[in-house]
C-alpha cells in the first residue's frame, strides 16, 4: 500500500515517524458530534490516513482521534483548569511536545493557524501557518522545543 500525502510529507522531515491505522470517516463524524464542532479539514484528512503521528523520541506530534476528543472535552469542562488558566474553548488541541506544552488549532474564529499553549505560564502564541507547516517545523530536527527557538 502506497503512503498517502500526509505520510509522505511527514517522512520528508522525520523518516522514523510512526503512524496509526487510518480512521474510518464514520469515526471522524462521531468525534465531531461529541466535540460539537467540525475538525479542521487538514486534521480530518490526516486522521483518515493515520490515527496519530509519533515523532522523535516517542513524542505524540499528532494525537490519536480518541485522545483529541477526550483531552479537548476535559480541557473545555474541567473546573480545576478554569480556576488556573485562561479559557481553552477557543482551541482544539491535537498534539504536544512531550513535556506538557500542547498544540492547537483555533476554533473561534476557525483558522488554519497552529498555536502552542505553554503550560508553565499559560501563554498561547502562533507557531505555524497550518498543519503541514507545523509538521515540517516540529519534525525537522528532533528538537521538541522547536517553537521556542523561532525568530
Amino acid at each position: 500500500m502506497r503512503p498517502g500525502p500526509w505520510k509522505k510529507a511527514v517522512h520528508q522531515s522525520c523518516p522514523e515517524a510512526e503512524f496509526g491505522e487510518p480512521v474510518h470517516p464514520d469515526r471522524v463524524a462521531d468525534a465531531e458530534q461529541r466535540l460539537g464542532c467540525r475538525l479542521p479539514s487538514q486534521l480530518a484528512d490526516l486522521l483518515r490516513e493515520t490515527d496519530g503521528i509519533v515523532g522523535h523520541d516517542g513524542v505524540d506530534t499528532v494525537w490519536t482521534l480518541g485522545r483529541i476528543v477526550e483531552d479537548n472535552l476535559r480541557f473545555w469542562s474541567d473546573s480545576g483548569f478554569a480556576a488556573l488558566y485562561m479559557p481553552f474553548q477557543p482551541f482544539l488541541f491535537f498534539g504536544d511536545n512531550g513535556g506538557g506544552d500542547q498544540f492547537a488549532f483555533v476554533r473561534t474564529p476557525p483558522r488554519a493557524d497552529i498555536f502552542v499553549w505553554e503550560h508553565e505560564d499559560d501563554s498561547r502564541r502562533w507557531v505555524a501557518g497550518d498543519l503541514r507547516d507545523y509538521l515540517g517545523r516540529s519534525l525537522a530536527d528532533g528538537d521538541d522545543d522547536w517553537y521556542r527557538h523561532r525568530t
